[in-house]
């Protein structure tokens, strides 16, 4: 027999993608939704579906997937984003694997497709990156850095063939939003924990690497000009966190 399951969700001004990523996983024995803040129809949307909403003050987004699954009343969760879907494929998987107290398996590796403005991925790491998102909560949770969280769990784990579905960003504006706040999060990490970053000339000459590995070896040249445009901003990324890094430790010392 299974589990329950509990769906974690936390959202901030998720309107626009909320009422697909919810109708997605209404199937859950619960959906948890923790907002910090939202002032468009957020709340309103998950009135909708039921869910048990709890508000906390956003302190990262580790901390906040910790509280949102310190909430669920079932041992088993499922975590998505807000901005992502369950296929029907992984919802019917998940309904049909073993999930009871007395199974080996603690935590369960989905598959996630991105959606980059408006296209699919077929090719390339993100048309198919696993995330541990179905796990039972008294032998793991989220870490509690900012971002970049993931689950650490003590367990065995399994990998499941039905995929999530993110729908990212649905234009380059939206992304450089997040690309700001991201950047500036990890560089604040790394400053907490005495990083002293990379030297100038590394950070330049890892742009060209990082973009022929993201463009050409992992084939995002296939997924058209969307591929071309993702491989141009995740090179970026870390050439940004470390100069915001170096920015930060200038302002420090100074």
């Amino acid at each position: 027999m299974n589990s329950k399951i509990s769906c974690v969700i936390i959202t901030f001004n998720e309107e626009e993608n909320l009422y697909r990523s919810l109708e997605s996983v209404s199937w859950c024995d619960e959906i948890i939704i923790v907002d910090s803040g939202s002032t468009d129809k957020t709340l309103d949307i998950c009135k909708e579906f039921s869910c048990k909403i709890y508000h906390n003050e956003f302190n990262g987004y580790g901390e906040q997937k910790r509280f949102a699954v310190s909430k669920a009343s079932n041992d088993w969760v499922l975590n998505i984003d807000a901005d992502e879907i369950v296929t029907g494929e992984l919802k019917n998987e998940i309904e049909n694997i073993n999930l009871s107290d007395n199974s080996e398996v603690k935590g369960f590796f989905i598959p996630r497709s991105l959606i980059y403005l408006g296209k699919q991925f077929k090719y390339g790491r993100e048309s198919k990156e696993y995330y541990l998102r179905l796990f039972n909560k008294n032998f793991g949770n989220f870490s509690s850095v900012k971002v970049h969280e993931k689950v650490e769990l003590k367990g065995i784990t399994q990998k499941l063939k039905g995929r999530l579905l993110h729908y990212s960003y649905k234009n380059i504006d939206q992304y450089f939003r997040k690309f700001n706040l991201y950047t500036t999060e990890a560089a604040v990490t790394l400053l907490k924990k005495g990083s002293k970053g990379r030297s100038v000339s590394i950070i330049i000459l890892g742009f060209p690497v990082y973009f022929i590995k993201n463009y050409f070896i992992y084939r995002n040249f296939m997924n058209g000009i969307p591929g071309f445009l993702w491989s141009l901003f995740s090179s970026l990324y870390p050439v940004i966190k470390y100069f915001k890094l170096w920015s930060l430790r200038n302002d420090k010392q100074s």
